[in-house]
């Protein structure tokens, strides 16, 4: 399946919009990560833990959106947006959605 974030898949054309597909998770943190992280802020750097947490989030998201889109019948998913918030002190949540279509089937008998 195709993932854009632009509005049309070059080469391809849009048959029919399906709708808005989307995915969402949230992802807790624990004890122990935000003990290590806190002292690894206090030193500066990357809060690698925390980085790991949310591309795994990212990923989740945008797996249960392209199932979304799959379970309407789509080819592709064009003006694939994300975005993150927090619930409450212990996680995120990432959404992914964008728009669900079918392309067109090219029939490659035509001559040029």
């Amino acid at each position: 399946m195709e993932l854009v974030n632009t509005e049309t898949i070059p080469g391809e054309e849009v048959e029919e919009t399906l709708g808005i597909a989307r995915g969402n998770t949230v992802e807790a943190r624990n004890v122990g990560r935000d003990i290590t992280q806190s002292i690894r802020n206090l030193a500066g750097g990357e809060l690698k833990a925390y980085s790991e947490l949310l591309t795994k989030a990212r990923d989740e998201a945008i797996a249960r959106m392209e199932e979304d889109a799959r379970s309407m019948g789509a080819d592709a998913v064009v003006n694939v947006r994300m975005e993150t918030s927090s619930i409450a002190n212990a996680g995120s949540e990432v959404i992914a959605y964008g728009t669900a279509v079918t392309l067109k089937q090219h029939s490659y008998s035509e001559t040029s």
